[in-house]
């Protein structure tokens, strides 16, 4: 039996060919549980299934998609943040191995409302995408 966060709509909100939601299991949750056999396929889907694993708090796959020369030694998420939504602006390829995805991510910490807006940078190596940074809107 699939669990509850498997079967409800993928938190970084990609919709079917008619609109509908797509549950986690249909989207992000192949490359966040399964990221050394299924690597995102572009920049795009690295950064919704990044957004997917800020909102279940998955450290180790964030660890494992952001750039060796820019990853953080550790991850800490604060305690009571309440993810509210994302919106991808514009995804474009700048190179062979670049890409850059404008977004928006809404979110609640300590009832507060906020808005992250960001340009990111992405680069494929070994057939794998990875964040590298980004520039706030």
């Amino acid at each position: 039996m699939m669990g509850q966060a498997t079967t409800q709509a993928c938190a970084c909100g990609r919709v079917d060919g008619k609109g509908r939601p797509l549950s986690y299991a249909q989207c992000c949750e192949r490359f966040v549980a399964h990221f050394d056999t299924t690597p995102a396929p572009d920049a795009e889907h690295l950064m919704r299934s990044r957004y997917s694993a800020f909102v279940h708090e998955n450290a180790a796959y964030l660890q494992a998609t952001w750039h060796a020369s820019q990853r953080p030694a550790t991850l800490d998420f604060d305690a009571g943040t309440r993810w509210l939504g994302l919106s991808v602006k514009d995804f474009k390829v700048t190179g062979e191995d670049r890409a850059e995805v404008e977004f928006v991510a809404r979110y609640r910490i300590a009832g507060r409302a906020v808005r992250l807006h960001e340009r990111s940078r992405f680069v494929r190596e070994e057939g794998r995408w990875f964040y590298v940074d980004g520039d706030q809107l």
